[in-house]
């Protein structure tokens, strides 16, 4: 895939024309970060957008305590950093690279004039602004309304939904997460994830094999 290619498919750009499309790419750059390389911190000034040509990163908060807090697992084709830029305060989390990642940045300036010169691009932006508000509701419902088994359950389930693939057996089966990971997520420990996923594997809900997890057709009835 080109990188006009991979512009054209990201939801942000999709409505551009050709000569719009080059007009962003000639202002890009290409950038790449190793695994658990930090791309930006929290609080930072931020004055570019990233989007993500391949590889994944980690959208997070960081308590006072050190204590962490997973918001979202970015990947090829999501796009990041647009907050500071629309409301010129500082980053609202810590981007870290999930794995070896490559980017394409655009900054400040350019990205603000692409939105005023482009209707259609600024519509794309509010329609994923909005995508992202809904999640986030409902990652807050999740946490106030269910209980740490509920939560682990969740976390499985949106993994399913994201990057799951469907058997002929009716289950569902999705690259396992570590028990760190799903415990930052939901603001829980390492050792009650442990737990809860196994009694999750003991009552029949879920299969572990190796690195993925098979899910039973009428696992979302947990919660």
């Amino acid at each position: 895939m080109t990188e006009r290619e991979f512009l054209k498919s990201v939801p942000l750009f999709s409505r551009l024309g050709e000569a719009s499309l080059d007009a962003i790419l000639r202002l890009t750059r290409r950038r790449r970060f190793r695994k658990d390389e930090v791309i930006f911190h929290e609080k930072e000034a931020g004055d570019s957008l990233f989007l993500i040509l391949h590889g994944r990163v980690k959208v997070a908060i960081f308590g006072d305590d050190g204590k962490e807090v997973t918001l979202s697992i970015l990947s090829e084709g999501d796009f990041f950093g647009e907050m500071a830029l629309l409301d010129q305060e500082p980053r609202s989390a810590t981007i870290i690279a999930e794995e070896d990642c490559e980017l394409l940045s655009l900054q400040r300036d350019d990205f603000t004039r692409a939105l005023e010169q482009d209707a259609g691009m600024s519509t794309s932006l509010i329609q994923v602004l909005a995508s992202r508000l809904r999640k986030a509701n409902h990652q807050i419902s999740t946490l106030a309304l269910l209980d740490v088994y509920g939560r682990v359950a969740r976390v499985i389930q949106e993994l399913a939904e994201e990057e799951g693939k469907r058997l002929k057996d009716g289950r569902v089966v999705v690259r396992r997460p570590t028990h760190m990971d799903i415990a930052h997520r939901i603001g829980s420990s390492r050792e009650t994830v442990t737990r809860m996923m196994r009694d999750l594997e003991e009552n029949g809900h879920i299969e572990t094999q190796g690195r993925e997890i098979f899910l039973r057709p009428d696992f979302q009835k947990l919660f």
